[in-house]
């Protein structure tokens, strides 16, 4: 059968989802790659700013950019059994989706039809806003693990960088700047997302943020000096407005018993029911690990609304053990944002105490402003004790 041409149509389900014997080769596969034990998702994953963090700016050299409202994927380019180019698409839930589109095409340097495998890329997946009021996928790289083979992870981010874009990036603009045509047979288009130094604060949010096709929900400081860390990285860290700070957690619903009415009496029910119809109890559960016998802990419980419930029933969703995604109101009450069915787990615990050290913290807009000058002093002034030397 052809493989379809042209854009995906969901960034939530980019392709075929492996399964079965192919998930857990694939998963083994890109572990051995990686020279990892673990076969678990092995991308980096951003501690949220905290107060401290502004010191940390100071004190260490931070790139900055801006954190895509889109899905976080790998990208991984390998060989099929016949030997040809193939890609997959790896979601935080360690999903392998594969790009059934085979126009995706990364050449190398000095041959335009060779291609690049055994090579793993860090990114999000986005839908950018046309002029025209389409909508075309992105994938935005941010970062690169492998190419070729050969492990990046021991280099700092700058040399990483530097790396992927000579190698990959470059020869892949140079094809669509010869052959134009065919961006439109593409499943999406890749694209470097652009930083800046830690202190263009002031760049960032009037000139970078307001210019953006896609949706957007804050800033990512990454260490420049720093190795690229599988798991949680506290050199990687993740700015939102203060009112924007979210918790993933396991939604647990307690409907209660109540009894029968004169009116249900009379339509034959005399027995107590459970009422699915009234607001139920609705506690929010953070993860804290599979070790001990207890896999989640209440947090705290979810506020809502008589009218916010009557919509919730009116989708006709398993709501029960749903992931939700919340943040606090001005009454300091958490509301639900969204489901998150993109995502496997709830925030692990670790994750929730640095969220609300965020939120305790509120570090805002205008705090980065004033930290900006003192940021780029110091920079410049390590740069010319380097220079000095």
């Amino acid at each position: 059968m052809k493989a379809p041409d042209g854009p995906i149509a969901s960034i939530a389900e980019p392709g075929v989802k492996a399964s079965g014997s192919l998930l857990y080769s694939m998963r083994k596969e890109v572990a051995e790659l990686l020279g990892r034990h673990q076969t678990s998702f092995p991308g980096a994953q951003p501690v949220s700013f905290a107060r401290k963090h502004l010191d940390e700016l100071k004190e260490q050299e931070y790139y900055v950019c801006e954190k895509s409202d889109g899905i976080r994927y790998l990208l991984y380019s390998t060989k099929d059994e016949e030997q040809a180019e193939a890609h997959y698409l790896i979601d935080r839930k360690n999903d392998y989706w594969f790009i059934t589109n085979r126009n995706l095409h990364f050449p190398l340097e000095n041959n335009p039809q060779g291609f690049h495998a055994d090579t793993l890329i860090d990114g999000e997946l986005v839908w950018d806003s046309l002029p025209n009021g389409k909508k075309e996928p992105r994938f935005l790289v941010f970062d690169c693990l492998v190419m070729d083979g050969n492990k990046l992870m021991d280099r700092t981010l700058d040399k990483r960088l530097a790396y992927f874009k000579e190698r990959l990036y470059s020869p892949y603009i140079k094809l669509f700047r010869d052959y134009p045509d065919e961006l439109r047979f593409q499943p999406f288009y890749v694209e470097m997302k652009p930083f800046q130094l830690a202190y263009g604060i002031e760049m960032m949010f009037k000139q970078v943020l307001p210019t953006l096709k896609h949706g957007n929900d804050g800033l990512i400081f990454s260490c420049r000096n720093t190795s690229y860390k599988h798991g949680t990285d506290p050199h990687i860290l993740k700015w939102k407005p203060p009112e924007e700070n979210t918790i993933d957690f396991r939604l647990k619903l307690t409907f209660s018993m109540v009894e029968p009415d004169e009116q249900e009496r009379r339509e034959g029910v005399n027995e107590p029911f459970i009422d699915y119809y009234s607001v139920p109890m609705a506690e929010l559960r953070m993860y804290v690990g599979d070790s001990g016998p207890e896999k989640y802990r209440t947090f705290d419980s979810l506020y809502l609304k008589e009218e916010e419930w009557q919509t919730l029933l009116g989708l006709g969703d398993p709501l029960n053990d749903r992931l939700v995604e919340c943040n606090l109101d001005d009454q300091g009450r958490w509301r639900l944002v969204r489901f998150r069915d993109d995502k496997h787990e709830a925030n692990h615990e670790s994750t929730v105490n640095s969220v609300m050290e965020s939120i305790r913290d509120r570090v805002t807009e205008k705090d980065l402003y004033d930290a900006a000058s003192i940021i780029r002093d110091r920079w410049k002034a390590r740069q010319a004790r380097a220079g000095g030397r």
